[in-house]
């Protein structure tokens, strides 16, 4: 099936839902015929952004190494899913400019929330003072400007903020429509 590149940014909070709405969107399209890649933050680190620590300067060419790789992809025509925290708007920024069909995904959730998530036990880390510099506790997190997608996902199911981008995407033109037959394979009911 032929698409139009496009990199998928999914932006927000360690614990989320970043990696859990790539991960749903990329079966969607996967299943619908589309060249997808997905790049998540945490797996890019450890094989291309290996020896980088938590810097702003180091976050920051993090994000410019995964926005490096989408731009290759996207530009023959793959279909980039990146779930990156990439706290800071002007690195998402550079990354959007450069690679030009960039959708910016605000994967919403309040502190408490992701806190109450905390799956890896990373907040509750930082909180104890074993880690520095924890996105969200001692180190900001820039909430987007203007971003096309925000998920709510402390108030939409998986399946709502899935069917929200898909919609979206259709709109933008990166789609066709997903068909009718598909769409029942995956969107049944489910909880935030």
């Amino acid at each position: 099936m032929h698409s139009s590149g496009v990199t998928l940014w999914f932006t927000g909070l360690s614990g989320a839902g970043k990696t859990t709405l790539s991960q749903a969107v990329a079966e969607v399209l996967r299943r619908n015929g589309y060249r997808i890649e997905v790049l998540d933050g945490d797996i890019v680190r450890k094989n291309l952004s290996k020896g980088l620590g938590f810097s702003k300067s180091d976050r920051d060419e993090n994000i410019r190494r995964i926005g490096f790789v989408a731009h290759l992809l996207s530009r023959n025509g793959v279909i980039v899913l990146v779930s990156a925290i990439s706290p800071y708007q002007n690195i998402r920024d550079e990354v959007r400019d450069r690679i030009g069909n960039f959708v910016e995904i605000y994967v919403n959730a309040p502190l408490d929330v992701c806190e109450a998530r905390d799956v890896k036990g990373l907040y509750k880390r930082a909180r104890a003072g074993e880690i520095q510099g924890f996105t969200g506790i001692d180190d900001p997190y820039e909430v987007p400007v203007n971003p096309e997608i925000e998920c709510r996902t402390d108030r939409e199911t998986v399946t709502e903020s899935v069917a929200k981008i898909l919609v979206k995407l259709t709109e933008f033109g990166y789609l066709a429509s997903v068909p009718p037959s598909r769409e029942a394979e995956f969107f049944t009911s489910d909880s935030p």
